[in-house]
């Protein structure tokens, strides 16, 4: 995707105290669409800014280009060392699935030995029709960024672990009951550092990138010894 200029929007957020302007800039990128932004909501309600996302939002800037859109093309060729660095590609560019990007791959543990505990040898939890709708609908959607695989008949399956939906921020979600599994699996005690406390650190920073993953938790891969331990069971069968 090219980079064709930026637009520079003031987006104002609902406040207690009164409306807050902050002056936002965006790339717009050739043959490109998204869904919607991620602008550190979190982040600003920290500090008492109150966020309402919709599903439908989006930001237009009209017809009047001089304010508000600079038609600047960005030539990487015309950028310093340290621009150049912060214009590669972190991770993907999108040429590929989801599920095939590998990084830091999970390594998973268990305490007990073969054969395993009925506890992790769950069936399918029974669901309403529209929680079943639900479910197929992101089980394909999975299928499709190759972050799951549908487990063939001939398969050993030794631990399944059912899915259920759930309705969160006004959107369904699927998610694996993996609490009798957490019960078995050993635990790694390196801290993670905590939001408030590595912000602090950035300080006295020059110079300050983010990040927003696309479905972070599915950004984490899992080494293929240890894949079988993530099995999960739906009506669909298992994956």
């Amino acid at each position: 995707m090219t980079s064709i200029g930026t637009i520079i929007k003031e987006i104002i957020p609902p406040h207690r105290k009164g409306d807050i302007r902050l002056k936002r800039e965006f790339v717009v990128l050739e043959d490109a669409h998204i869904q919607g932004f991620l602008l550190g909501t979190d982040y600003q309600r920290m500090y008492g800014i109150d966020i309402y996302n919709s599903k439908n939002r989006q930001i237009t800037v009209g017809t009047n280009t001089e304010n508000n859109f600079s038609l600047e093309i960005y030539q990487i060729s015309t950028l310093d060392p340290l621009e150049k660095l912060l214009n590669e590609p972190a991770i993907s560019i999108g040429e590929e699935a989801l599920g095939k990007i590998r990084s830091h791959d999970i390594e998973l543990y268990l305490d007990v030995e073969r054969p395993y505990p009925p506890i992790l040898r769950s069936p399918s939890y029974p669901e309403s029709l529209e929680n079943r709708m639900e479910i197929e609908k992101h089980i394909n959607e999975h299928l499709e960024m190759d972050v799951i695989r549908k487990i063939g008949h001939n398969e050993i399956v030794e631990i399944t672990t059912p899915v259920l939906i759930t309705w969160h921020d006004g959107k369904y979600r699927l998610c694996g009951d993996f609490r009798a599994l957490n019960g078995y699996t050993k635990s790694d005690r390196y801290p993670i550092p905590k939001i408030p406390h590595s912000l602090d650190k950035l300080e006295k920073a020059k110079y300050i990138t983010k990040m927003d993953c696309m479905k972070g938790f599915h950004q984490n891969g899992v080494k293929p010894n240890y894949m079988k331990l993530l099995r999960i069971i739906c009506h669909m069968g298992i994956y």
